[in-house]
């Protein structure tokens, strides 16, 4: 159900810019055979590198990917121009006034207001790349004790989406960046990858993970990225890697504290098996010692609260990664991005380290997260 309604709308949507495109060229018709070849490539490029990975040389396989995760950012930012376009037109219409400036030749504005988005549009994509690869490292301090005894630090980060875009020199970047931190614990909240299981070993995409290095351990939940990517297999190889999947798991670190993996909600939707409640992975834990809540998707933050979790931390929202989509997501969650607190629990929602489609951030930030823990 997830892929048929994904590819309806990625179709729908890329018939309705095509035809806009299209009637966007009527000065220069000679130019209609070129854009309908680089639109068709520019579309159908990512569907035809996933369908097809298995035959498709690397390089093809990168080069279909790359164009095809650029493509997302374009789509959108098309979409959301052609729609307030088809507004004003709607708005003029019913006003019954015409510019002259604009209606004189109408076929040329058409071409002069697409060639506007379209600089607007790349200029965008330029600086979102380059936001994306500067990689923050932002700090929160979490006192959960009167008189503490014991500092952790903890660093947490989400959505890195390891694929062929966020590859080897990304995750090189991050890997020593993080290990520049010293970190006691590293705690990955889903969605690690983007590719499967056969793709990373294939293309050694991962071989990086096993250079992070960490007092306690390092321990990730599953995101809906790891179940649309294949699941279980993609699971066991990055275990190999070093990196401890919790699946509505509970973990005792330094006799200090709990880190509580859950599995993420979208397991339902691929496997038809539910995930264990909240209330199942606490009710034989010591409740004098503090709880970390790690939970993919940052929804119903009241049932951290009522089980009386210190820390819940999140991601998957990217705070929509590309602005305005960020309207979006903080309509549909309470917390979107950032740090809250609801009685004495603690959230914070990463907008997450990596990016899933285009390489490109823009209106929040790549970030890795500091946690001093004060225990």
């Amino acid at each position: 159900m997830f892929f048929i309604i994904f590819f309806s709308l990625y179709t729908l949507i890329n018939a309705y810019i095509f035809i806009r495109g299209w009637q966007s060229i009527a000065i220069y018709p000679q130019l209609r055979i070129i854009y309908s070849i680089i639109f068709v490539i520019a579309a159908s490029s990512y569907i035809l590198a996933k369908v097809f990975s298995n035959y498709l040389p690397d390089i093809t396989y990168k080069i279909f990917i790359w164009i095809g995760s650029f493509w997302f950012m374009f789509l959108f930012y098309f979409f959301l121009s052609i729609v307030l376009i088809d507004i004003v037109r709607l708005i003029i219409k019913l006003i019954n006034f015409k510019p002259p400036l604009l209606f004189n030749n109408i076929n040329q504005t058409k071409f002069i207001i697409a060639l506007f988005v379209l600089l607007i549009t790349l200029v965008s994509a330029i600086y979102g790349y380059f936001n994306r690869s500067n990689v923050k490292v932002k700090e929160l301090e979490i006192n959960l004790s009167e008189n503490p005894t014991k500092q952790y630090h903890i660093v947490f980060f989400s959505d890195l989406h390891i694929s062929v875009v966020n590859d080897h020199s990304f995750l090189k970047m991050i890997v020593e960046k993080i290990n520049s931190l010293n970190p006691d614990l590293i705690l990955i909240g889903g969605d690690l990858v983007d590719e499967k299981a056969s793709k990373l070993k294939e293309l050694k995409l991962v071989e990086e993970l096993k250079d992070l290095k960490s007092k306690f351990g390092i321990y990730s939940i599953t995101g809906n990225h790891e179940y649309i990517n294949g699941g279980d297999p993609v699971i066991e190889f990055l275990d190999n890697m070093g990196i401890k999947f919790l699946r509505d798991e509970v973990v005792l670190i330094d006799n200090s504290f709990y880190v509580i993996g859950r599995e993420d909600l979208s397991k339902r939707n691929f496997t038809g098996q539910k995930r264990k409640s909240l209330d199942q992975l606490v009710q034989n834990l010591d409740n004098s010692i503090p709880k970390i809540l790690l939970d993919h998707q940052p929804l119903n933050l009241n049932e951290a609260v009522d089980k009386s979790i210190n820390l819940q931390l999140s991601g998957h929202t990217h705070h929509g990664q590309i602005a305005p989509a960020n309207i979006i997501t903080n309509l549909v969650y309470e917390l979107s991005w950032g740090y809250k607190i609801k009685n004495n629990t603690h959230f914070y929602v990463s907008s997450g380290i990596g990016t899933w489609g285009p390489p490109v951030k823009i209106g929040n930030d790549a970030e890795l997260v500091l946690i001093k823990l004060k225990i």
